[in-house]
């Protein structure tokens, strides 16, 4: 711990707005030794040897974000950890899942402990890696998971990489019960997604996309489902795209299966219109679907079946995206956009901004078990403030990510982090 960390901080003048609890405050902050150990009033000799004014701005906890790609190890060309951990302080994210389809993948406990270990070195968000469900992702042979979480997995995961033989995704569901590990899985059979680059529909028709029916999800959501009766699993589902996808996940939940699942801020607020003429930088996995689907999404976030909000940050080169439609790399940046984009869907569908911020901060938290998403006294300093009435156009050249990718391009976006407080750390002031 750094003298830095055990700095005493007053955060002064802001408002708390208090995801969990659904309570905005207007609270000066009191931080000692990394945690908030004051809120409204300081304790006995607190002497602060520093004071950050926020007056007029909302200091809510730091976000936590479900799908974000870093590109190590493997992919340095497209993105470093410096790089993208500085985007997320730029975002307020304080806490993030990093998928397991590095290079290589994140199948053994030397390639997680190390990637733990760099990541805490630069001492910005705390990463919480997913293992491989199998060996390569190649879906055959199921990984070590017992040594794979000693090393700090948080959950077992395919990626976008789908498990074909139904037999192994049991086994490997029942591995991971035997021990109470989590299977994050995308919802997405192989055969039916097989090829499809764009959603089945008059769209893709239109464009001569190949498709990819909502069957593809909502086939293998009864499958994972039917093994989860089976095995008792607990699964998090993740990137749900379809209005029958989020009725299947509402009955689910509704008997009783332990479930929890997200979507990636693209699909809060993008549709299949939205491709255009072949504009690649809406080429997403899974694909952007009809409106109807995008307002099932939306009426889900509020009433509590889909349970987070995550960026699916991914990182891609230029070239990636400078492709024909259908050869271009899925994906899109998203960790500097989650804040913005969460607001603008709480304002377009008249959310209470504490709700709509519920779906970034304590029910990913809640997902993961883990100790974040929340302002109260004793809890770990991460926290993110920022300005709910700054406006800005987005230029992604001046973004910190080092992927420049977005359909959000030249959009005017509300709200702007001005600083991330990371475990009492002032990671991130904006200029």
């Amino acid at each position: 711990m750094t003298d830095e960390d055990n700095m005493k901080i007053q955060i002064q003048g802001g408002t708390i707005i208090n995801p969990a609890a659904g309570t905005e405050e207007r609270k000066d902050v009191f931080i000692a030794a990394g945690r908030i150990v004051g809120l409204g009033e300081a304790p006995a000799d607190f002497n602060a040897a520093k004071v950050i004014d926020v007056n007029g701005l909302y200091i809510a906890p730091g976000f936590v974000d479900l799908s974000a790609r870093l590109r190590e190890p493997g992919f340095e060309h497209k993105a470093t950890l410096e790089s993208e951990m500085a985007a997320a302080m730029a975002g307020g994210v304080t806490s993030l899942v990093c998928p397991p389809d590095t290079d290589p993948v994140l199948n053994e406990p030397g390639l997680v402990e190390m990637l733990k270990f760099r990541t805490q070195k630069l001492h910005l968000a705390h990463v919480y890696p997913l293992g491989a469900l199998t060996v390569g992702l190649r879906g055959e042979t199921i990984t070590e998971m017992v040594e794979l979480t000693e090393a700090g997995c948080v959950g077992f995961s395919q990626a976008d990489k789908p498990i074909v033989d139904t037999r192994t995704l049991l086994r490997a569901l029942q591995y991971a019960t035997t021990y109470g590990y989590t299977a994050w899985l995308r919802p997405q059979d192989a055969y039916m997604s097989k090829g499809g680059v764009a959603a089945s529909g008059a769209v893709a028709s239109r464009l001569g996309l190949s498709g990819v029916p909502v069957s593809a999800e909502t086939i293998a959501l009864n499958t994972i489902f039917e093994l989860m009766r089976v095995t008792g699993a607990r699964v998090h589902l993740s990137h749900l795209s379809s209005a029958a996808g989020v009725a299947l996940v509402r009955a689910a939940k509704a008997e009783g299966l332990a479930v929890t699942c997200d979507v990636t801020i693209n699909h809060v607020h993008l549709t299949d219109v939205d491709i255009g003429y072949f504009d690649a930088q809406f080429r997403l996995d899974p694909p952007l679907r009809s409106q109807r689907d995008r307002a099932a999404i939306r009426a889900a976030l509020e009433d509590g079946t889909i349970d987070a909000i995550c960026s699916d940050h991914t990182p891609l080169d230029d070239d990636e995206k400078l492709l024909p439609f259908a050869e271009a790399t899925p994906g899109a940046t998203g960790l500097e956009l989650l804040l913005s984009l969460t607001v603008k869907w709480a304002r377009e569908a008249n959310v209470p901004l504490a709700k709509a911020l519920s779906r970034i901060t304590s029910a990913p938290a809640d997902v993961l078990k883990v100790p974040a998403g929340c302002i109260a006294t004793g809890a770990l300093a991460d926290l993110c403030v920022f300005d709910p009435n700054a406006d800005w156009r987005l230029d992604p050249q001046k973004l910190k990510s080092q992927g420049r990718n977005t359909p959000f391009r030249g959009y005017e976006l509300p709200a702007r982090v001005r600083a991330t407080v990371v475990g009492g750390h002032v990671a991130y002031e904006s200029r």
